[in-house]
């Protein structure tokens, strides 16, 4: 294992109940009718990319919206309004890291491992996330960030793991991934990167077949455990 790869939403952080009420900010402030409660979000959470989850609400709940001529730009001007209110929480410190992180993260910069970020979030948010909760130089503690402004389709496809690794120059079997979500497990199967599903609140229950291991919390997970799963995986491809 020569690098760990981590997601961003719902991995380094439980981000998505943030996102959630950052989204129905926004539709307050549109001055739409709309809201997201927990089990309508889990639903929709199938989909990635916040503009892209917008129009999927809209074609399963609200189909008539979508007859507007500036569909396009309302679903950007809603998403660009839901960024703005994800990050001023993201400054507010109401957006921890997911308990052990830190102390992983932290473990495999002083044993000298890569890392690296493959999500689907904007890059802002990667930002104001790391800076919120590691400081403002933790940005560079990552060889390379893929997010959803490097490539052209997101999860579960597995362009960002294909980008990350082109970056990197590594093999996707040298490295591990982070993900917390079936599409996040299906990128890197895609994409032939070994995967470590940590669940949460959103994601547990999804169909995680194929990871090399499905974990509740990052609480007492170190580096050496990383590299042990790491190594059966290898034994199996073997």
């Amino acid at each position: 294992m020569k690098a760990i790869i981590f997601d961003v939403d719902g991995t380094l952080a439980d981000t998505e109940d943030a996102h959630r009420k950052a989204f129905n900010d926004a539709f307050v402030k549109a001055g739409l009718g709309w809201r997201w409660d927990r089990p309508l979000y889990k639903k929709l959470l199938s989909v990635t990319g916040g503009k892209q989850r917008i129009r999927f609400y809209l074609e399963t709940h609200l189909p008539a919206f979508l007859a507007h001529d500036d569909i396009d730009a309302r679903i950007a001007d809603l998403h660009r309004s839901k960024t703005a209110f994800f990050v001023e929480r993201l400054n507010n410190g109401q957006v921890p890291l997911r308990p052990g992180i830190e102390d992983l993260i932290l473990e495999a910069r002083a044993k000298k491992m890569t890392l690296a970020i493959a999500t689907t979030t904007t890059p802002v948010n990667v930002t104001a996330l790391l800076e919120a909760n590691l400081g403002a130089d933790s940005i560079q503690w990552f060889a390379c960030i893929g997010d959803g402004g490097k490539v052209p389709v997101l999860k579960p496809q597995p362009d960002v793991y294909h980008w990350v690794l082109a970056e990197l120059g590594l093999a996707a079997g040298d490295t591990l991934a982070l993900e917390d979500s079936r599409n996040g497990l299906v990128a890197c199967q895609r994409a032939g990167v070994p995967c470590l599903i940590v669940s949460n609140d959103y994601t547990e229950g999804q169909d995680f077949t194929g990871a090399l291991a499905v974990w509740q919390s990052y609480q007492g997970v170190t580096v050496d455990k990383l590299k042990t799963l790491h190594a059966k995986a290898a034994l199996t491809v073997l």
